[in-house]
């Protein structure tokens, strides 16, 4: 009997300490998931371009093949090399958050340049559907999962890099429920925001009350100014987050100037209010971290077009050469 008493007291102990670990791995899970914001919105920002011209039929099937794409980015790629990276190269994390974070101050800073300098490009893309939509679908689909790659590689190394260290497992576990979670939300939203229409155009059409048609309705209208005030959040979000991962990066390299110079500044402003000062820190390094991503990105956007980007299609051109 006593023995029986003692496994049991063991079983109880292990069952705690799984608990505990659990707890650990989610509330790792969320504090790094919260640190990606930036790039999550920009996902879920960028998505819902892939789906337009397709019937609503093809839709959420479309959503759905991308979210697969995605989950497989994260869960068989990026979450082994990272792990890998974090156990023996630790080093290489911060370079590699910078770039990420140098992309997300591009791309930011791209979508403000295009308002002012809109570009034309996949002028022919409406006879290709007409001819041949399942191609078209196909070439969709592959261009998210390709960008689906780069953000959640940024995801995954922000996550990675939130994660205090700790045994593998519980690292593994942590990024794990970061790359599903993530994934169903961003998806999940996307999925949402794609059928909005379709769904106000059904209470509109077919809503028993006045108000139910009146909410329709008002869906209806709503979409289109609702997705341009996401693509606004998700840019803001996308150079602030850029920016403030290229600046920290600089102060753990040891080139802190302008990280210590905007953390001074933030402190000031909020000293100067002495009102909710916790609040005005964060916004007003929010906001220079914001600007310093534009700045950054407006940079690299010349040094992308006419030098990566060339080199890159010269490469590719090489290769492709080679390979016939």
């Amino acid at each position: 009997m006593s023995g029986l008493l003692a496994l049991l007291d063991d079983v109880a102990a292990i069952a705690k300490i799984a608990a505990a670990s659990a707890d650990d791995v989610i509330g790792q899970a969320a504090k790094a998931g919260a640190k990606a914001a930036g790039a999550v919105i920009d996902d879920a920002a960028v998505t819902p371009k892939y789906v337009a011209g397709f019937s609503p039929a093809r839709e959420i099937p479309i959503v759905w093949r991308i979210a697969k794409g995605s989950i497989k980015n994260k869960l068989l790629f990026l979450l082994p090399a990272g792990l890998a990276l974090n156990e023996f190269l630790p080093g290489a994390i911060t370079p590699l958050l910078m770039l990420g974070g140098a992309y997300l101050c591009f791309e930011g800073a791209e979508k403000i340049y295009h308002l002012f300098k809109p570009h034309h490009h996949d002028a022919d893309q409406p006879e290709d559907f007409v001819a041949d939509p399942l191609h078209l679908e196909e070439q969709r689909v592959s261009g998210a999962i390709k960008t689906d790659f780069i953000l959640s590689a940024e995801i995954m190394t922000i996550a990675l890099s939130e994660i205090p260290e700790s045994t593998l497992w519980l690292e593994a576990a942590a990024l794990a429920i970061v790359a599903i979670g993530i994934t169903a939300v961003v998806y999940g939203s996307v999925a949402l925001l794609v059928k909005a229409d379709d769904f106000g155009l059904m209470l509109t059409r077919y809503g028993r009350l006045s108000v139910t048609r009146a909410i329709g309705h008002g869906i209806v209208k709503a979409m289109p100014g609702f997705m341009k005030l996401l693509m606004i959040v998700g840019t803001a979000a996308m150079l602030w987050v850029g920016g403030s991962i290229v600046l920290h990066g600089t102060e753990v390299l040891g080139f802190g100037l302008i990280y210590d110079t905007i953390h001074d500044i933030a402190h000031n402003v909020a000293h100067a209010v002495h009102v909710a000062q916790g609040f005005v820190t964060w916004a007003v390094t929010a906001t220079l971290d914001g600007i310093f991503g534009l700045a950054f990105g407006m940079v690299l956007i010349p040094i992308t077009t006419k030098v990566i980007v060339p080199l890159w299609r010269l490469v590719r051109g090489k290769s492709a050469t080679k390979s016939h």
